[in-house]
This record gives C-alpha cells, structure tokens and sequence, in this order.
C-alpha cells in the first residue's frame, strides 16, 4: 500500500485481501499507516502457505526503498491503484458497507455482552 505521492508505502501479509484493502481505504489501520495515508494497492502477491508469506513479508521489510520501488515498478510502473483493477471481480462499495456492518454488529455484541455481565 502507498499513499498518493508514495512518500510512504506500507508492506504487510494477509489471508485476505479485499478485507485489508477495504481497510485501508476506510483509515481502519491505526498507527502509522493510517495517519500516513496509505491507502492504494501498488503491488501484492500470492502466496499458498502462510509461512512463505510470512518470510517474504520479512524479507521485504529489509529491503531499502529504491529496492522496493523497483519492485513495484516490473509489475506497475505508473503506481496506479490496483484496487482499481479489482473493481471487475470485486463490488468494492457493496463489500465496504457489509464489511462496516459487520464491525458495527461486532462492536453491538460485545457491548451487549458487557452491558449484561
């Protein structure tokens, strides 16, 4: 994820995506990549076992900016948002708003829970 001029990215594993990018867009993800801004899909990758992504999250962190940069410019050199392109595969809007209605309803239950004990 990076923010509008790329002056930040945000490098981070998953089990899924749309959730995270959904996530991101909606300033869900506090700390610094909420307050930073980073809120576009550069580059992500698919990995089977969650250890290798594990590793290649690791890996990646290491790695210094030009490195990362370079990365993401083999596979998107104009740094559009890919989310974008997920859009044909994903009603990204409807997804938003059920996926708020599920914090809501979450955060109601534990209120709930709470308010009874």
């Amino acid at each position: 994820m990076f923010n509008e001029r790329a002056k930040a990215t945000y490098i981070g594993m998953t089990n899924n995506l749309e959730r995270r990018v959904i996530e991101h867009k909606q300033g869900l993800i506090p700390g610094n990549s909420k307050e930073k801004g980073t809120d576009k899909l550069a580059y992500y990758e698919h990995y089977k076992y969650v250890n290798n992504a594990i590793a290649r999250e690791k890996a990646l962190k290491e790695w210094n900016r030009v490195w990362k940069f370079r990365l993401i410019e083999t596979v998107n050199p104009e740094w559009r948002d890919l989310a974008e392109d997920l859009n044909d595969r994903i009603n990204w809007e409807r997804k938003t708003e059920e996926f708020l209605a599920e914090l809501e309803r979450k955060k109601s239950e534990k209120y709930n829970k709470l308010k009874k004990v």
